[in-house]
């Protein structure tokens, strides 16, 4: 496809997120687990956690960086959240040329169904032990049209009622035909490590407030606890201990801007014993002191 085509494709993307993207930042639209995302001014790099999913950027562009891996993914491509690791984002935009885009989330039981449908895809090479958690691509055409028509179901509530559903099934079936299948095949296959992770991730982040050990994890995961490390630390970058510490202190992160909440609360309700503890470690995450969240944070979040 040619430079001029890219462009007025992105631009068709861009003219169906606009009118869905009615603040900054993630908006929920119609159809549960696909939401519009836009922002009109850069945002320094800070600690994220995105749910399973695919990102479609039309315009803008973000840079990500987990453990020792730096990709930029811009308009034209998508990211594939595998599981919910936590990690470093900027985001590059102006109000000239703002960042559009739209997340859809990973449904497993979805992907599942349609890798079930589709059989075995002997041309796609699945690295069952350690495949990449975060992986970008370019969207083909028949991504860039699935993500089309479902955009276009977004604008009318009958559509989105009806066709929603449908349309994101489409999205995810095309992401399976593409160039990151493997990862998104792997997420399923019951037998396979990285899937096993994938469980135990979901149980730590429902059950993150609670006291949990290695060992819990390691059942979720029908594993023994030393082949549970192993593969976990392959497959997110991190121990289970520094995940978990990872994911309470993004939690405390959005209950400190979105509900307001004090300090000690907050520590608390994320599973700390001790205040002076979460502050600490909150200050060494975040480079600042949770009881300064305010103004600043609630912009760029």
């Amino acid at each position: 496809m040619s430079l001029t085509l890219h462009s007025d494709a992105n631009a068709t993307l861009v003219s169906l997120i606009k009118p869905l993207a009615t603040r900054p930042g993630f908006v929920d639209t119609q159809v549960p687990g696909v939401q519009a995302m836009s922002w009109d001014y850069y945002v320094a790099s800070s600690p994220q956690i995105y749910e399973p999913s695919l990102i479609v950027l039309a315009q803008g562009s973000k840079l990500a960086r987990l453990g020792p891996r730096t990709f930029e993914y811009g308009a034209g491509h998508y990211l594939v959240q595998a599981l919910s690791v936590p990690f470093m984002c900027e985001t590059f935009a102006t109000e000239q040329e703002p960042m559009y885009g739209v997340a859809v989330s990973i449904d497993r039981t979805v992907l599942s169904e349609l890798v079930q449908a589709m059989g075995e895809a002997p041309d796609v090479k699945v690295k069952a032990q350690t495949p990449e958690s975060m992986t970008s691509a370019e969207l083909d055409t028949p991504m860039r049209e699935s993500v089309e028509r479902l955009l276009r179901c977004l604008h009318d509530p009958v559509d989105a009622q009806v066709m929603g559903r449908a349309r994101v099934r489409e999205v995810v079936y095309a992401a399976l035909r593409g160039p990151q299948a493997g990862v998104l095949r792997a997420l399923v296959e019951q037998q396979g490590h990285f899937a096993r992770i994938g469980a135990a991730l979901q149980h730590l982040r429902d059950h993150y407030n609670e006291t949990l050990s290695v060992e819990d994890l390691a059942r979720c995961a029908n594993m023994s606890a030393s082949t549970f490390h192993e593969h976990f630390k392959r497959s997110t970058l991190l121990s289970p201990v520094q995940y978990l510490k990872r994911v309470r202190l993004l939690k405390a992160q959005q209950m400190l801007i979105g509900e307001g909440m004090g300090v000690a609360q907050v520590a608390h309700k994320v599973g700390y014993q001790s205040t002076s503890q979460f502050s600490r470690e909150y200050k060494r995450y975040f480079d600042r002191n949770p009881g300064e969240e305010g103004a600043q944070m609630r912009i760029s979040a």
